[in-house]
């Protein structure tokens, strides 16, 4: 249940004559009062006789108490409270408790003394509209400093006591919600999403990877945003302020939004934070038609993302607090980054899961910049590796860098929760399963290329790999057994052992890094380790099958490899063979 306090205004029959009206899209319905401040009040919705004007004039009897100096210019308080989309609909006998409870948590109108008189609308199944005017029945003005927060602490008693769907409690670290006014006119010009979330996700992505001012207002003008920039006498920069172009007040002027109102860590002074620690380079340009493998390639930034990840995993399980929130900032970027450069098909999820996490990225924690120069600097390759391609080298390294970055963002979801960061905790995790989706469109073309390869793979050398698998990974090896990825790690494998590389020294290497039983497969997790630390190519389309000849090396290798003792050896027979 969500309480919002709504900017005050000075219009009481205005704001009533829109709450009993039929909305800006005929989304009110029935609308009628459910409470009021002495529970007869007129109720034009349901009483033919009575009148909108009717019920603003009860509402505002107080002011005629003060002279028209003493009166306040903004006299009307409104609040709205939203239930949880799955929550149940609620009586009407229901919503005037809850009512009852805001306006006396709130100081609107408090069970002991005098209070102001409210009104509570209802014209929708799932919320109610609170009005009330801010002069109390003995002409004083009533305590509701801090009402916003007052009303969240009693939501939570609200939903727990019907309950509901519990909302986290929030820190003051999350960005500001775009406002009803601000949603209303999206849906009036047909935006997915309003002007304040579009200009939040387009400073977020100029800012990944960026290493200075110039660079972050080139990626700004870039993006088409209109920019205005703040600067002191001396002529230092101070801010900024950025606007669509196409969103304009009633004026005709672009509407302008300051960095800090998109989010707390999107000030100018918060942004330079991040790359206060960076080393400075001269950016590194891909020439057209240059190698889509090479260094400077999205296949090879896709590669040092997933490196990078890797070690940000081990961080934030075992850094200092400052440290791993800088870490857990940085990610971000590089969500922002793949999501920007990423084929259409993973587009859609890697942004949700983007957006997501944006909330996860910060809390009370103060990030120690610096120390997550790696993930900033694999952002920064991204973006400048290029739009990727969906399959071949391209989309199979896509997939390798979200698989490493599922483990990330749950590692970072079981900090926030220890912190006790509900609502970063619950951010990463969704992020998590927008990752995962994902990662199933990434990862559907190479893996299936490498099941078809593991399949084709010669009994014998199918009889030995399980064998070298229950030997490497005992705790393990029945479960990757049975699962569909196993042909794929089996192809992976004779790979592996024909670039030369040991696979019962690989394997438990890979296994070790970092625990599994998040894993939805542990053998494509296995895969994509392998592939990224053997250096094998991630899309395994283009290369020759694996020859017999490494297939007889590969034999010679294991069976002159002392066995320890209880082993068998690979050529015997095995109770789950080449199934």
């Amino acid at each position: 249940m969500i309480p919002q306090i709504h900017k005050q205004g000075s219009n009481t029959l205005g704001l009533l004559y829109y709450l009993y009206g039929k909305g800006t899209h005929e989304e009110h319905v029935d609308p009628h009062l459910v409470a009021s401040f002495d529970d007869m009040s007129p109720d034009p919705g349901r009483d033919a006789t009575a009148t909108k004007k009717d019920l603003g004039q009860l509402l505002d009897q107080p002011l005629h108490l003060l002279t028209a100096d003493q009166r306040p210019d903004k006299h009307v308080w409104h609040c709205s409270v939203r239930a949880a989309p799955d929550d149940p609909i609620l009586t009407d006998e229901q919503w005037a408790d809850i009512a009852r409870r805001i306006v006396a948590a709130t100081g609107i109108d408090p069970r002991d003394g005098a209070g102001c008189r409210w009104a509570a609308v209802r014209h929708a199944d799932d919320h109610i509209h609170i009005v009330a005017t801010l002069v109390r029945e003995d002409g004083r003005r009533p305590d509701h400093h801090r009402s916003g927060k007052r009303a969240q602490a009693e939501a939570r008693l609200i939903e727990k006591e019907l309950g509901l769907h519990q909302v986290a409690p929030g820190d003051g670290t999350a960005a500001r919600r775009p406002t009803s006014a601000e949603r209303h006119k999206a849906e009036r010009q047909g935006r997915e999403r309003t002007a304040r979330e579009e200009l939040r996700e387009s400073v977020r992505r100029a800012v990944a990877g960026a290493r200075g001012d110039e660079e972050f207002f080139d990626r700004l003008a870039a993006a088409g945003l209109l920019i205005r920039k703040r600067a002191a006498p001396s002529g230092d920069l101070l801010g900024y302020k950025v606007a669509l172009p196409d969103d304009l007040n009633k004026d005709g002027e672009p509407v302008f939004y300051p960095g800090a109102r998109l989010a707390p860590d999107l000030s100018l002074p918060r942004i330079r934070e991040r790359w206060a620690g960076d080393v400075q380079d001269v950016p590194a340009v891909r020439r057209e038609g240059a190698s889509r493998t090479g260094p400077g390639s999205p296949a090879s930034a896709r590669r040092g993302t997933a490196s990078a990840v890797w070690q940000a995993v081990l961080v934030v399980d075992h850094g200092e607090d400052g440290v791993a929130a800088a870490h857990i900032a940085a990610v971000g970027e590089v969500l922002d980054a793949l999501a920007k450069t990423s084929a259409a098909h993973t587009r859609h999820e890697l942004r949700d899961a983007a957006t997501a996490f944006e909330r996860a990225s910060r809390s009370h924690v103060r990030a120690v910049r610096g120390h997550d120069r790696a993930l900033r600097q694999a952002a920064r390759d991204l973006v400048q590796g290029g739009p990727a391609l969906g399959r071949g080298e391209d989309g199979a390294t896509t997939a390798m860098a979200i698989d490493m970055l599922v483990f990330l963002i749950t590692a970072t979801a079981h900090w926030h929760a220890r912190k006790g960061h509900a609502q970063q905790a619950e951010a990463a995790a969704r992020a998590a399963e927008h990752l995962r989706a994902a990662y199933r469109a990434a990862s559907a073309q190479p893996l299936g290329v490498l099941y078809q390869r593991g399949r084709r793979l010669s009994r014998p050398t199918l009889q030995r790999q399980t064998v070298l698998l229950r030997e490497a990974l005992p705790e393990l090896a029945e479960q990757i057994l049975a699962e569909p990825g196993w042909y794929a790690l089996a192809a992976t494998i004779a790979e592996a052992e024909a670039a030369g590389h040991d696979p019962a020294a690989l394997l438990p290497d890979v296994a070790a890094r970092r625990e599994l039983g998040t894993a939805d497969s542990i053998s494509d997790v296995l895969v994509w380790r392998m592939r990224r630390t053997a250096d094998l190519p991630a899309d395994a389309s283009q290369l020759p099958e694996t020859s017999t000849a490494a297939n007889r090396s590969a034999t010679r290798r294991a069976t002159t490899r002392p066995s320890a003792p209880g082993r068998r050896r690979s050529g015997e027979e095995s109770p789950r063979q080449a199934r």
